[in-house]
């Protein structure tokens, strides 16, 4: 019997990008699995777009008010799992998910019983060259700079840090609750709650098939320097944590 699988996508004021992230999921090779979009109490119409929907799978809509990305997965996440989901995928509202994601995905949970995390790229659509270049650098940056630091190592750790990108991970339901879920905040949350798995378990997997384009526009809202600093964990500064 096929494990149940949800994937839940949180959407804040999404309308003029969830378009092309739904058709994207309704391009995958596995579409054997329930979409649950988390609206963070949008002012627009992201809700509207997702309700004229149509995909080869059902789709849910939940409203978190609760302000913050975490609030919105965490909330999603649970829903989920009260329903019935075994397995759980997120990527964002703003996000390309390639179309082999969702079956490996599937394959990655199964084979490790734990969290599976995938590879982004930056979307072709957004920017030239230079700024694919960049976000590339930017990442490469970041996951150095996450392996060095201090706070990711230690004994309580199972498992060795390696950095993964929200918007491109998928965990088991029993995993989840277990490690205590996602923190109930603002961007960013990806780096905790890493470490909640990682002192849970040592059932980590980094798929290279489970293939996310990831929006670059925080290079635009933040200038090249700005967004070098959120890379590499050194927050917002002035600006808005949700370059929306």
């Amino acid at each position: 019997m096929t494990a149940s699988l949800w994937v839940i996508v949180p959407a804040y004021n999404e309308a003029a990008r969830i378009g092309a992230t739904l058709r994207a999921l309704a391009a995958q090779t596995d579409t054997d699995f329930t979409l649950l979009v988390v609206d963070n109490n949008s002012t627009d119409e992201t809700v509207e777009v997702v309700r004229r929907f149509r995909g080869p799978f059902p789709v849910r809509i939940l409203v978190e008010r609760e302000k913050g990305v975490g609030c919105a997965v965490d909330t999603g996440f649970r829903h989920a799992i009260a329903a019935g989901a075994s397995f759980l995928a997120r990527t964002d509202a703003d996000c390309l998910p390639s179309p082999g994601w969702v079956a490996a995905a599937r394959v990655a949970l199964s084979e490790s019983g734990g969290l599976a995390c995938g590879r982004i790229t930056a979307r072709r659509d957004e920017h030239g060259p230079f700024g694919r270049a960049f976000f590339r650098l930017l990442v490469m940056m970041a996951a150095s700079f996450g392996r060095l630091r201090p706070a990711h190592s230690g004994g309580e750790f199972q498992a060795p840090y390696r950095m993964h990108a929200g918007n491109n991970m998928a965990i088991t339901a029993s995993l989840y609750e277990a490690c205590g879920g996602m923190p109930r905040r603002p961007s960013p949350t990806d780096r905790t709650f890493l470490n909640r798995v990682r002192r849970t378990t040592p059932a980590i997997v980094h798929s290279r098939q489970m293939v996310v384009a990831n929006s670059t526009r925080r290079i635009k809202a933040y200038g090249v320097i700005g967004t070098a600093k959120w890379y590499l964990d050194r927050g917002s500064g002035t600006r808005t944590e949700d370059p929306r």
